[in-house]
């Protein structure tokens, strides 16, 4: 890892409510949301990923929010915007809104229609960066984008684009962990974007994980994070068994639907994902429903036998 990345532990992201009447951005509720993360004792807040329903939003709404979580985070801690766009252009509007605003950081995942030459890349990535002199984290997930940023890519990129430092990494290859940081000679701090593998992430080396599971099992995520840290490895191996099916759940289901849902089952309601996305099926709330349940009664995290495990 560098020495000091800007963004380390738990970075949260967060759902983008809607009105269930009107459709539209609810910013208060977005607000409440915020708070609730960060008052749950998140290390880092990171709106506008996929989670955040992004790809839905119209550009003023992307403002809005932007403006309205950093506003709401008010430096108590880092922050990590998404800022990925089709073109080139927009990418550029959105960074330069989110450093007027005051973010810590910017994230660029390579959102494709055409599949992109390495000079395109490169280009897309250098312009992004040139815009504003916050540190940039590239997002590679092949999965959401189309496009898949081997670790020898993401280097020779890194290498040619000095506020580069920052790596989430979400295809799913623990392997990759370790190489981006080995190739880099441990300039790139490395990031998990894949749920499951946060526990093996982090014995990797990783500086944060990247996810929107804080939204509703916060103190499992936290706890995971501190067990890992603090090499209490049977205590971490515990945590991460029990959590490890409500993380593939909402892996699996899609984020924006599960987390939504599991607001809803919370009584913190932030509306329906947008369409083309629908709401979670009944019949995987109710299972969500239970997982929920589990993770909330179960007493592993207030058993003080193995908290120093």
């Amino acid at each position: 890892m560098t020495a000091n990345p800007p963004l380390n532990g738990v970075i949260a992201y967060p759902v983008t409510p809607f009105d269930r009447g009107t459709g539209d951005v609810d910013l208060a509720a977005l607000r409440r949301l915020t708070e609730e993360l960060v008052d749950a004792g998140s290390h880092g807040i990171a709106p506008l990923g996929s989670t955040g329903e992004t790809a839905y939003l119209r550009e003023s709404e992307w403002d809005a929010v932007c403006e309205t979580t950093l506003r709401t985070v008010a430096g108590r801690v880092p922050t990590l915007v998404g800022v990925s766009h089709w073109s080139t252009d927009a990418t550029v509007r959105r960074a330069r809104v989110a450093a007027r605003h005051g973010a810590t950081a910017i994230m660029v995942l390579p959102l494709v229609y055409w599949k992109l030459t390495e000079a395109e890349l490169m280009r897309h990535f250098a312009t992004v960066a040139e815009a504003t002199d916050l540190p940039m984290m590239l997002y590679n997930n092949p999965g959401t984008s189309g496009t898949d940023l081997t670790p020898e890519s993401v280097v020779a990129l890194a290498r040619q684009i000095p506020n580069l430092t920052m790596v989430k990494e979400s295809s799913g290859d623990a392997a990759r962990f370790r190489a981006i940081r080995e190739l880099s000679d441990g300039a790139l701090s490395v990031y998990n974007g894949s749920n499951p593998l946060a526990l093996e992430a982090f014995r990797s080396g990783a500086a944060g994980w990247c996810t929107a599971a804080p939204c509703l099992v916060p103190r499992w995520c936290l706890e995971l994070h501190a067990a890992a840290a603090g090499e209490r490895h049977e205590r971490a191996d515990m945590v991460l068994a029990e959590l490890l099916p409500f993380l593939k759940f909402i892996v699996a289901h899609g984020l924006p639907r599960t987390i939504k849902a599991g607001l809803e089952i919370q009584s913190r309601d932030t509306g329906r994902p947008r369409a083309p996305l629908q709401p979670l099926p009944d019949e995987e709330t109710g299972e969500l429903r239970s997982l929920l349940a589990r993770l909330e009664s179960h007493p592993l995290l207030d058993d003080p036998a193995t908290a120093s495990a």
